[in-house]
């Protein structure tokens, strides 16, 4: 693992009429296929049933062949796109969870990762509940409906408190959609409308690909339920008093035409560029961003330093993301054809690469001996986010100490242990104000060790590090 991995997307639609949504649904995850690669799913709410289809792999695969329009007409649809962070990676753990149990049929999709899984999961088991995969949202799932008493919006008011960690969650039955968003809004979750229909997403790109208007954020600890009757609004009890979103949507995890909570991701890129380049100057010759994530922040660093943004590494489209591939032998060869570097451009250049994070090091380390062996004069890294420090447990693919070059280097030594000329990262402050137009706090545990909840279980390994 040398990228920084999110668990997951989730969409959902409620329509006024019988119609064909989950074709809805199938564009809103292809909007979202950034967030998850290894599965993807649909069920659709149909007469008094539930009607699903699961798969392995990207979306347009797992519905290719007809397996779409397989999906009945109805009214309400959710989806799910999935990266696993807990749970193996295998079609048994795809979502959405898809069961009957005293709310009649009902299903999930889950954005996140709670860290009392083991609990609610032994809990549940003493109580003679039955689990068929290995995933946190069939605890979720089974949870809510042990506290049901026969009524999903109970269910979810009773269980959620109990939920330690990050979570966005859209649930059906066959006649509501209800969305929830954990008490410090780790996961975003957002509610749009078209045509009378209304929609929830992991991100606003979503909406835009069926056409949806942006209608607001989920808020945190926020459980929105929208069936016949309309769209209502409850929140859990004891909220904290700030929130906590993963500041990581804005750094990376988000496609750049998003918005959340008000503030452009694009924006908050660029801005992190420019703050690059005027807290961390380098003499050079170009500006270039690593593709995708890199080149926002890279054009605003070339505005603010009047350094020429011009491409250095060409990016192959057909192939995804570098960890798309749960094993870890398997993304590092992917590089080798995901990138290569544009010997024309760079050839006795001094150059300025910019990336949003730096995790293992693996793929950087890479990319410099690229840029060099095209002839490169020099080669300057120059990072959107702070050192990372620390692992994550809600819901960033980091677990443990061992996997980031961050949590036992210094700049120097990483910038000695890359082989760059330099390297540069901006502070936690400098991150901070990037996202200075949404009202809200963030998580910056991988950053600080600040975590919403504590980080258990990690200290053994902290310990063997040092």
């Amino acid at each position: 693992m040398d990228e920084l991995h999110e668990e997951c997307g989730v969409f959902g639609v409620y329509s006024q009429e019988n119609r064909d949504v989950a074709h809805t649904v199938y564009y809103g995850l292809y909007a979202l296929q950034h967030r998850g690669q290894e599965s993807a799913g649909i069920a659709v709410a149909y007469a008094d049933k539930i009607i699903y289809h699961k798969g392995m792999g990207l979306v347009p695969d797992v519905f290719s062949g007809g397996n779409i329009d397989k999906l009945p007409e109805g009214d309400i649809a959710i989806g799910h796109v999935r990266y696993s962070t807990t749970g193996a990676s295998q079609l048994l753990n795809a979502q959405p969870v898809v069961f009957t149990g005293k709310c009649g049929k009902m299903a999930l999709a889950h954005n996140g990762n709670l860290t009392n899984t083991k609990q609610l999961r032994d809990e549940m088991i003493e109580k003679n509940a039955v689990f068929q995969t290995t995933i946190d949202s069939e605890v979720m799932a089974i949870y809510i409906n042990s506290l049901s008493d026969g009524d999903i919006l109970t269910g979810v008011k009773r269980a959620c408190p109990k939920f330690k960690g990050s979570y966005a969650l859209v649930i059906m039955t066959t006649d509501k959609l209800i969305a929830v968003r954990d008490p410090y809004g780790i996961r975003p979750l957002c509610i749009g409308t078209v045509e009378g229909d209304y929609l929830v997403a992991s991100e606003t790109c979503a909406l835009d690909a069926v056409s949806a208007n942006y209608l607001r954020d989920v808020k945190p600890g926020e459980i929105v339920v929208i069936d016949s009757e309309g769209i209502h609004s409850f929140f859990m009890d004891n909220l904290p008093d700030c929130s906590k979103m993963c500041i990581f949507e804005y750094v990376y995890f988000a496609r750049h035409d998003s918005v959340m909570e008000g503030m452009s991701v694009y924006e908050a890129r660029k801005e992190a560029g420019r703050l690059l380049a005027k807290h961390c100057p380098v003499e050079a010759d170009l500006v270039s961003g690593v593709p995708d994530s890199g080149n926002v922040a890279a054009r605003g660093y070339a505005e603010e330093s009047g350094i020429p943004f011009v491409e250095a590494l060409a990016k192959n489209r057909y192939v995804g993301r570098t960890f798309i591939q749960p094993d870890q032998h398997q993304r590092e060869n992917s590089l080798n054809v995901k990138m290569n570097a544009l010997r024309a451009n760079v050839r006795g250049k001094r150059v300025i690469i910019i990336d949003d994070s730096i995790v293992r090091g693996t793929t950087m380390r890479k990319i410099i001996k690229m840029l060099r062996g095209a002839g490169a004069s020099e080669v300057h890294i120059r990072v959107c986010s702070p050192i990372i420090k620390h692992p994550c447990h809600l819901g960033i693919d980091i677990q443990t100490y061992s996997q980031l070059i961050g949590a036992y280097k210094t700049e120097k030594q990483i910038c000695e242990s890359l082989g760059a000329d330099s390297v540069r990262y901006l502070t936690v402050k400098q991150l901070v104000s990037t996202c200075k137009g949404a009202n809200i706090g963030f998580c910056l545990g991988c950053f600080n060790g600040d975590y919403p909840y504590p980080l258990e279980g990690y200290e053994a390994d902290k310990l063997k590090l040092e």
